[in-house]
């Protein structure tokens, strides 16, 4: 479905795994001004200054007067107050994550196959909104960083056609092949973002492939300057030196 910019509002999308920073911002923005029309709403009923009206659980109070949500809802729908807000948010300013992968090889000097003995990688994603989804998304970014920089790669035909477009040709990383890694959060707190967290999607497969290139070229004195770094490649390299 394309969208109309003649049907739709203006939106920054969530491009480059940003949708927690731009939904979180949205979804922050409304409840803090959803709060602000309760307590105002309470304020007036009760005839407290709003300074003196704090939610507290499932009620309000206001002085020493406490009253239920559902009471004061009620309250409100004979008034004829509406106890509803609309907030946006856009990609701007912007947040961006930082992430840091290391990687020990070895490298066997007749067959060129690679073996990754560690692998620890760090990220600087403000504050865990949800830390078992955080390390889910960086095993995953880690495990595609791996198959690109060790087996994924596309055959193309003279004519431009891939010739290798199903999984029976195209290698991916099984389990077996993918290490377990070492995962570290930086403790900090972002300014822009909801609740000081930062977008965060796949952006730790950036770090990988750099990483294991460094680390074979660390262990081999050669550089290897094209990816896949499959055994053959690692073999005819290394093979060709004197």
């Amino acid at each position: 479905i394309n969208g109309d910019t003649d049907q739709t509002p203006y939106d920054t999308g969530t491009f480059a795994s940003t949708g927690r920073v731009v939904a979180g911002q949205a979804v922050e923005k409304t409840a803090l001004a959803l709060r602000d029309n309760i307590l105002d709403y309470a304020s007036r009923y009760t005839g407290c200054d709003v300074s003196q009206c704090r939610l507290h659980d499932d009620s309000i109070i206001c002085a020493n007067r406490k009253i239920s949500l559902a009471d004061l809802h009620a309250a409100g729908t004979r008034d004829g107050h509406r106890f509803d807000v609309i907030r946006k948010a856009y990609l701007s300013p912007r947040t961006v994550g930082f992430n840091v992968q290391g990687v020990r090889v070895a490298v066997h000097r007749v067959t060129g196959e690679i073996m990754t003995l560690q692998s620890v990688h760090a990220a600087d994603i403000g504050r865990l909104i949800n830390p078992m989804q955080c390390r889910g998304q960086l095993d995953g970014a880690i495990a595609m960083g791996f198959g690109w920089a060790l087996y994924e790669k596309m055959v193309y035909d003279e004519n431009g056609a891939m010739v290798n477009p199903a999984l029976r040709d195209y290698r991916i990383p099984a389990f077996a092949d993918v290490p377990r890694s070492e995962l570290y959060f930086a403790d900090t707190y972002d300014k822009v973002g909801p609740l000081g967290a930062k977008a965060q999607g796949e952006c730790a497969i950036n770090a990988v492939a750099p990483a294991i290139a460094n680390a074979v070229a660390n262990a081999t004195g050669v550089r290897f300057p094209d990816l896949p770094l499959t055994p053959d490649r690692i073999f005819d390299k290394l093979g060709s030196r004197p």
